[in-house]
């Protein structure tokens, strides 16, 4: 049987970096694959799926952070699910991105003044394809708190995701349309074993670091290094192959020069 093909398959840059998280991301896969650490489905290239979701979410909730945030960015993926009811649950605006930003309008809008069904159902992947309004970035409004999904973080804030980077191309998006700033929290929610020991990622300087790291028994606070780079749309590290599969990214490729 043929093995499925990396999420990193069309990632640009270093490729002994590339390797190096491939290997990361297959290691904690492993570690959590086992009955009581893990949901369905697998956790092999996913953001995993893990037993305590509801928890993290809960304790998440009960931060500083999250009580001034009036508008969350969520990744779409199974673990955040409790994350993305509770915000609506919480009145909070919500926007989710189109899993892969693989439609021309790449967000959805959640709005708890609008929707007609419950936070649950509307914050399913699903659901939110039946009762969202998608939207473009520039009808987005300023995001109070991003919260990504995570294959592994270490206890410094360094993230690594599951190599498709689009976590990393939503924030740089959102960052170049003035939404993003120093202000913006970035949270996770995770499985313990999901957080390493810090320095033990491999990373750039333009990674993604998150403020805030919860699972369900603990949340940890991750000083932001100093001079963190500004999100930014690398296009040099962009493939034909990712700007041809996302059509945001064909729509805001600067002209070819000469």
């Amino acid at each position: 049987m043929p093995r499925a093909r990396r999420h990193d398959h069309d990632a640009g840059g270093d490729a002994a970096l590339l390797e190096a998280k491939a290997a990361l991301r297959d290691a904690v896969w492993r570690e959590l694959d086992h009955p009581g650490i893990a949901r369905f489905p697998r956790p092999s290239g996913r953001i995993p799926n893990f037993v305590g979701a509801e928890a993290a979410a809960r304790r998440l909730a009960e931060t500083e952070e999250w009580a001034r945030a009036a508008t969350v960015k969520s990744n779409p993926d199974s673990p955040q699910w409790p994350v993305r009811q509770r915000a609506v649950a919480d009145g909070k605006l919500l926007y989710m991105a189109v899993p892969r930003l693989a439609e021309e309008q790449p967000f959805f809008l959640l709005d708890p003044a609008r929707l007609e069904v419950g936070a649950r159902q509307a914050t399913s992947i699903k659901g939110a394809g039946r009762h969202a309004r998608t939207v473009d970035v520039d009808e987005l409004e300023p995001v109070d708190l991003v919260v990504a999904g995570c294959v592994a973080v270490d206890e410094s804030g360094a993230r690594l995701g599951k190599g498709g980077g689009f976590s990393d191309l939503e924030l740089a998006v959102a960052a170049a349309a003035g939404l993003v700033d120093d202000h913006t929290v970035i949270a996770t929610t995770v499985h313990e074993l999901q957080v390493l020991p810090a320095g033990s990622m491999p990373t750039t300087g333009h990674d993604l670091h998150v403020d805030l790291v919860v699972t369900p028994d603990r949340v940890l606070r991750c000083p932001r290094p100093d001079g963190r780079a500004r999100p930014a749309l690398r296009w040099d590290e962009l493939t034909e192959a990712k700007i041809a599969a996302i059509p945001l990214l064909q729509r805001l490729r600067p002209p070819a020069a000469g």
